[in-house]
């Protein structure tokens, strides 16, 4: 395979990257993918070699698309739930959901109930949330235009705010349930099972954890052998507002590169928070032999030709191999029903010449 994209990249909305931001909405990125069912390569023998080298060929992106359950279920409600916030919160009805970031309406909409979406979050990058108004940019939510929607209830996580926004939309009377970030792959299932109770459709939300386990299964069951674990660091990009960070042990990244059977460079070389500016002196510890991207940041320096000129990345095994992995922004780190998509992605670029 290629490093291409299989979904449509995050985008910043305009919306001024402060660290803050930044860190919260690279937790929650509603992140990636789109072949609804990619078929699985098989593994090929043992190899040597930890990584493709050099840049890949042109590839057509795959069509940016979450995959439903067959039918709609039908909402057995009320429901309470207790929300991240400690507030417990009742939901009387679905017909009007507004999900807050662009992971959570994914997992709506792959549960069979887009039909009642109403809003999304800028993020929501897949075909089928392309006409929702937009209510939420960079995880800051418009109150008035969420209420503008007539929502019966609305679901973010505890990166939705501000504080102000979320209270507004309380007050007026509209359920707001919050869930824990996602920041794991262990997250996904648990994930799922929330949206699906707050909406009243556990029996889905077993099902779709049920696929998307089977799934992420059996993308970790194609994974070639090697004598020598690929170092992989992941950056985040973006050229426009010149930032330029190395992800390290909280970067969101990590179980996803050890799902695919590679070390986390910037992690492993120390980096304990979940991101640092690039330095010469960073890159040089963490010697990875792969660069891992979003797409958008990649585009936004440049591309490869670009991503070399940025200090010390030329001098690394990777950079002078020119060996970078890009998956789309939209679902790198969403944590949700299309994460086997992006380990696949990921096991296919990185593995390239042992299949």
């Amino acid at each position: 395979m290629k490093q291409q994209n299989y979904s449509t990249a995050r985008q910043d909305g305009g919306v001024r990257v402060t660290p803050v931001r930044l860190r919260r909405s690279l937790r929650r990125a509603g992140v990636l993918v789109a072949a609804a069912c990619l078929a699985l390569a098989g593994c090929g023998g043992q190899t040597d070699n930890p990584a493709p080298k050099g840049a890949k060929a042109e590839q057509k992106a795959a069509p940016d698309r979450v995959e439903p359950l067959s039918g709609t279920p039908k909402p057995q409600l009320p429901v309470t739930v207790t929300s991240a916030d400690g507030k417990k919160v009742t939901v009387e009805s679905a017909d009007r959901i507004v999900p807050l970031t662009g992971s959570i309406n994914e997992i709506v909409f792959t549960l069979g109930l887009g039909e009642s979406v109403v809003a999304k979050d800028i993020t929501a990058t897949f075909e089928q949330a392309g006409k929702l108004p937009t209510v939420t940019r960079g995880h800051d939510v418009s109150a008035e235009s969420v209420l503008s929607l007539k929502p019966t209830v609305v679901i973010g996580d505890t990166t939705s705010g501000p504080a102000e926004s979320m209270q507004q939309i309380r007050d007026a009377g509209i359920p707001v349930v919050l869930l824990d970030t996602a920041k794991s792959l262990e997250d996904v299932s648990k994930r799922i099972g929330e949206v699906a109770e707050v909406l009243g459709v556990e029996k889905a939300g077993d099902e779709l954890i049920k696929r998307t386990e089977d799934r992420i299964t059996a993308v970790q069951k194609d994974i070639p052998r090697q004598e020598k674990k690929p170092r992989v660091a992941f950056l985040y990009l973006r050229g426009t507002a010149a930032v330029y960070l190395i992800g390290g042990a909280e970067s969101g990244a990590g179980s996803l590169l050890d799902a695919a059977g590679a070390v986390d460079a910037g992690a492993e070389s120390g980096l304990e928070k979940d991101f640092t500016a690039i330095t010469p002196e960073a890159l040089a510890k963490a010697q990875p032999d792969v660069i891992l991207v979003m797409t958008k940041g990649l585009e936004s320096v440049g591309g490869i030709d670009g991503l070399v000129k940025i200090p010390g990345v030329a001098e690394t095994p990777a950079g002078m191999d020119r060996r970078v992995v890009d998956i789309p922004d939209g679902v790198l780190l969403n944590y949700g029903p299309r994460t086997d998509e992006v380990l696949k992605s990921l096991v296919d670029q990185l593995y390239e010449d042992a299949k």
